[in-house]
């Protein structure tokens, strides 16, 4: 058997490619916690490769990012000097698939979904919209160049994408062509995860389930990703939208004299009689059965009648969507995701979900999925699937939360040395509500933490706070000011460019300070190497404010294991903060200390940290000492 791990192996390497192998020859599921410098990408890759060699089996590598692409391009690149590998990369329809949407700023913000529709009339080229010629210019020559490319240059996404620019072809629709010859192919969640995308994605390919191998990179993200896709809302400015429209198409009339404007005025009156009748904090749960009781005393209708109306709205809806196809615009209907709402939310039931109204400036009614489990079933169907992360542990509770049955399961820890990290604690502040927001002084001890702390050095340092809320606070009083360093932000709701600039900026200026948010995409999928963040402070842990969307988890996680406050609580906000503590140490040479500022992370699991009485004075040491 010919080993494909690309590199010298550092400890636990060989191991890991072993678990891997063997547990895809079994048609077992793996779960493995690796620390950083593990080298996830490289191992997973060799070990299914491995697994899967001399038959016509691939494997599916499952990211986040663009980024997480890049590096499973690279590496299939390593293991191709020794056996033939071609890796495509695929992603959603966009601005970084679409030569069209590249160029068209009506077109950039579409939905993968909304760009699918508008692409296949664009492919017929049939109707008033006429025909891409990027998929028209398509033929069996440029599909080999293009293979030919990615075996040679193991090119990332957005390489690809400017090779089949230059030779006036579609990115996407190239990529597809390529995919029953590829042996690794790197997809985001998506195409793994939401079954009508799935179904086609493994028509590309040309295999069943039973002939993929899944690897899901940054595996901790899963579950809360699955309760996301399981998850349907529906708000005041949705119905804002869906009124416009109604009324911009002549408002049609549904049934017995009843309007598209009418039914959604009579969602907006469900909500506020929720707020009304429910809501008495951030969110609170509703009946199950409360919209449907409301929609059926209201309209005089019985359930079928609710779902004929719905249905008629869905049509409306398809004939917007084909009048804008027609015209070259996105296929976007607000009243035709009205209809969606309503058929998804009436087909779950109150043991998957919890169904809440939520107020504040923009009310919504949510179903919110309580068990990823059902939608994890890619990862029990296939021949075989590994979950990765550097922050996965207690691997029991992922393996039971997503069902994976008798998984094969490790724990790798970073072959780095482990001086090159301190984690430091102190007992005198906690950022829990009615410490932080009392009179014993605990907001000032923490401020003056903050401020010591980032002074104790010259290092660039990163100070992570358990939510936007709280970091407002303290940028409200004036801290960054008085920090005296150059200071970046972590807003909420930033376009990812605009992120980006900041961290690029940040990176720029040693001994700079950044303002993030634990569990943001600061501290989940950012790296900093070498002196780029040598120093993180900690502020508090990350719990999930408490809610009605909470506490039912909470009771879920209850009845199901016994154990709901850990698996719903403390576990999450121990993997957020381990991913903040991470982004220190990304290569044997980094160096780092990170404080936590909460008293409380004496008495949780899954962080070695220690006390400090001095941690100026600690951090100094560390410094000096290295």
């Amino acid at each position: 058997m010919t080993d494909l791990f690309p590199y010298p192996k550092r400890p636990g390497q060989g191991e890991m490619v072993s678990l891997i192998r063997d547990s895809v020859r079994g048609g077992k599921c793996a779960v493995i916690e690796s620390g950083t410098g593990t080298g996830k990408t490289s191992v997973s890759l060799a070990g299914a490769l491995e697994g899967i060699a001399g038959t016509a089996r691939k494997v599916v590598f499952l990211t986040r990012t663009k980024s997480q692409q890049r590096q499973v391009a690279v590496e299939a690149g390593a293991i191709g000097a020794l056996t033939d590998v071609l890796c495509v990369s695929v992603q959603g329809r966009g601005p970084a698939t679409c030569p069209i949407m590249m160029t068209d700023r009506d077109l950039e913000d579409g939905t993968a979904e909304e760009m699918s529709k508008l692409c296949a009339e664009l492919k017929k080229g049939t109707g008033p919209a006429g025909k891409c010629p990027y998929f028209e210019n398509i033929g069996s020559a440029d599909v080999e160049a293009s293979m030919e490319f990615l075996r040679s240059e193991h090119s990332d996404p957005d390489g690809f994408r400017d090779f089949c620019i230059a030779r006036e072809i579609c990115p996407y629709e190239t990529a597809k062509k390529m995919l029953p010859y590829a042996n690794v192919v790197s997809a985001p969640y998506a195409f793994f995860f939401i079954p009508a995308i799935k179904h086609h994605f493994l028509q590309w390919m040309g295999i069943s389930d039973r002939e993929v191998v899944a690897i899901v990179d940054e595996a901790h993200n899963l579950p809360s990703y699955l309760r996301d896709i399981m998850t349907c809302r529906l708000s005041y400015r949705a119905l804002d939208l869906a009124d416009a429209e109604a009324d911009r198409y002549g408002n049609p009339v549904l049934v017995q004299d009843i309007s598209c404007r009418d039914l959604v005025q009579l969602m907006r009156d469900i909500i506020d009689r929720a707020q009304e009748e429910y809501l008495r904090r951030e969110n609170d749960m509703i009946p199950p059965e409360f919209l449907k009781d409301e929609m059926m005393q209201s309209l005089g209708m019985t359930s079928l009648g609710i779902r004929d109306i719905v249905m008629r709205l869905a049509e409306v809806g398809v004939r917007i969507e084909e009048e804008k196809k027609a015209r070259r615009k996105l296929p976007r209907s607000h009243l035709s995701s009205l209809a969606g709402f309503i058929s998804e939310w009436m087909s779950y039931d109150g043991y998957s979900h919890v169904f809440l109204i939520c107020g504040g400036d923009n009310p919504y009614l949510e179903a919110y999925c309580l068990d990823p489990a059902e939608a994890a079933a890619p990862l029990r169907t296939c021949l075989s699937s590994v979950s990765m992360s550097g922050t996965l542990s207690p691997l029991d509770n992922y393996i039971r939360e997503l069902d994976l049955g008798d998984a094969a399961s490790g724990v790798f820890p970073s072959p780095f040395p482990k001086e090159n990290l301190e984690v430091l604690y102190v007992n005198d502040v906690s950022t829990k509500y009615s410490e932080l927001n009392g009179n014993d002084g605990t907001y000032e001890r923490i401020r003056k933490y903050i401020v010591d702390i980032v002074g104790a050095s010259d290092r660039s340092t990163a100070v992570f706070f358990p939510s936007y809320g709280v970091m407002d606070r303290f940028v409200n009083d004036n801290v960054p000011a008085d920090l005296k360093r150059e200071v970046y932000f972590e807003r909420r709701g930033m376009l990812q460019s605009e992120l980006m600039e900041q961290i690029s900026d940040f990176r720029g200026h040693e001994g700079s300070v950044l303002f993030a948010v634990t569990g943001g995409r600061v501290s989940e999928g950012l790296d900093f190497p070498g002196k780029q963040l040598e120093l993180a402070v900690i502020v508090g842990i990350p719990f999930a404010r408490p809610s009605a969307k909470q506490d039912a988890l909470m009771r879920y996680y209850q009845n199901r294991f016994g154990d709901g406050w850990d698996t719903a609580v403390r576990v999450p906000a121990v993997r957020k903060m381990r991913q903040a503590v991470g982004r220190l140490i990304r290569s044997e040479n980094d160096r780092g200390v990170a404080v936590i500022l909460d008293r409380r992370i004496a008495s949780m699991e899954g962080l070695d940290a220690t006390l400090t009485k001095d941690p100026v004075a600690d951090i100094r040491r560390f410094f000096q000492s290295h």
